[in-house]
């Protein structure tokens, strides 16, 4: 994947989890309770463009956040 698309959408998800009001620790809980085994560090690096996200962890992380693929990956012209 093209890291700076990586970095997108892990500025995304960054801001999408500051709305939520979650904090790197609260969301990779959330996600670990779901059979998603993201760690805090692991979430930070995602959100930094630093670590490859799978498909499975980035739907774990649209359901932790109770959103839309679009609000990731189109954030100024989602339709949820």
């Amino acid at each position: 994947m093209n890291n700076d698309y990586e970095k997108q959408i892990g500025l995304r998800i960054r801001s999408l989890r500051i709305v939520k009001g979650y904090t790197q620790e609260t969301l990779s809980a959330k996600l670990q309770l779901s059979g998603c085994d993201i760690t805090r560090s692991a979430l930070a690096k995602i959100e930094a463009g630093q670590r490859h996200i799978y498909p499975d962890e980035l739907k774990a992380i649209k359901e932790a956040l109770d959103i839309c693929f679009d609000e990731i990956f189109y954030p100024d012209n989602y339709r949820c």
